[in-house]
């Protein structure tokens, strides 16, 4: 196991920063381009998607001759279709997406792509924590039934099975169950690991007070309302069980304003903010510390959390940072489109538009010129006895 940050060994309660803050190197790049100094945004913060194209054509006119210009990378990075045999989903500009069950309308791509982003961002969430599997006090010798919600669909089950497997092993007398609003028939699951149809912005259909740990992870954007959903949580676990829940920020920044707000990495999380409003949930659980208040509003106590920077790119000097960071780097440029499509859709971009967008954020990771990094929050409470 490589070594973890620092701070992911020594959770903090309340709010506290984590140490591994990932500082950005004081330094900035020497230039930015003048036009991300100059142009101006709307009232959302959001520039318009001509100004990606525009600013595609002006780079690659003053581009090198042995550099690639952005439309070329755009249509190298354009999405491969997917299997037919996949009916039941909907499909989006090649990708597929959950299908509507109830309020359920999920926003990220569930297909093969997909799950290799869930695959590197599993193996990124492990390093940030340590290298553990939570961070909850559970009682080895109690524990007999553990949930994890919002697990993952029949293609991307890569992350039921990275989760789930790394809890079996850790737990194999624990029975651990995955839910999801999708049906999911992975070819090969632990044996303690089982599969149930869920949609968990609805009622829980589970009994009342039946499970010793919940697993709650990434369901940013997908929650309209995180009260009722911990109230449900609440309703399910054991007296004495625990909650986790693991969310990022959807905000990439700097620490030395390498991040300009006019750049694609700086326009991303105002992109899905945006979005949101048209989906009718929050892209701002971490800014809202929805998490925390909504627990505590159900009645969880003993709750603590930890916080800590994932970095996109080996930009910082930290060698467990660094590592971080590579992982974090693999994990955006494994699929962005299936990240931005379907948000991008609810706010009128077209397609061309959104891979443009994406093909400078792809060129802002790999320029080396920019530190991003996105905050992550870590949240566990305990139900009282009874």
């Amino acid at each position: 196991m490589s070594t973890p940050p620092a701070a992911a060994t020594s959770p903090k309660s309340e709010k506290s920063p984590a140490k591994n803050t990932a500082k950005s190197p004081s330094k900035s790049p020497s230039k930015s381009p003048p036009q991300h100094a100059q142009v101006n945004v709307g009232d959302t913060g959001i520039l318009e998607p001509t100004h990606w194209q525009q600013l595609a054509e002006e780079e690659n006119a003053n581009a090198d001759d042995d550099a690639h210009s952005l439309s070329e990378e755009s249509l190298a990075s354009s999405t491969d279709s997917v299997s037919s045999s996949i009916f039941e989903y909907r499909k989006l500009h090649g990708r597929t997406y959950h299908r509507e069950i109830g309020s359920s309308q999920y926003w990220a791509a569930n297909d093969e792509r997909q799950s290799e982003l869930l695959d590197i961002n599993h193996h990124c969430l492990t390093l940030g924590i340590g290298g553990k599997t939570h961070l909850a006090p559970l009682d080895t010798e109690k524990i007999t039934k553990a949930l994890d919600i919002g697990t993952g669909t029949e293609c991307n089950s890569r992350r039921a099975l990275t989760f789930g497997r790394d809890f079996a092993d850790e737990y194999p007398n624990v029975e651990v169950i995955g839910t999801d609003v999708s049906p999911i028939q992975p070819s090969w699951v632990p044996p303690n690991l089982q599969f149930e149809i869920e949609d968990c912005t609805q009622e829980w259909t589970f009994a009342p007070d039946s499970a010793d740990y919940i697993h709650i992870r990434w369901l940013i954007g997908s929650i309209p309302d995180w009260y009722k959903f911990f109230r449900e949580a609440y309703k399910t676990c054991k007296p004495g069980g625990w909650v986790e829940s693991f969310e990022p920020s959807g905000i990439i920044t700097s620490d030395d304003d390498t991040v300009k707000e006019s750049s694609a990495l700086g326009q991303w999380g105002k992109l899905f903010i945006e979005g949101a409003k048209k989906l009718g949930v929050s892209f701002s659980i971490y800014e809202e510390e929805l998490q925390r208040k909504a627990m505590e509003a159900a009645g969880f106590v003993d709750i603590q959390q930890f916080e800590y920077k994932t970095p996109i790119g080996g930009w910082p000097k930290d060698p467990a940072l660094k590592e971080l960071g590579q992982f974090g780097k693999l994990a955006f440029l494994a699929d962005p489109e299936g990240f931005v499509l379907f948000v991008a859709n609810t706010i009128g971009w077209t397609e061309s538009e959104i891979h443009v967008f994406l093909a400078h954020a792809r060129r802002e990771i790999h320029s080396g010129k920019h530190h991003p990094y996105y905050k992550q929050r870590v949240v566990w409470g305990r139900k009282p006895e009874e």
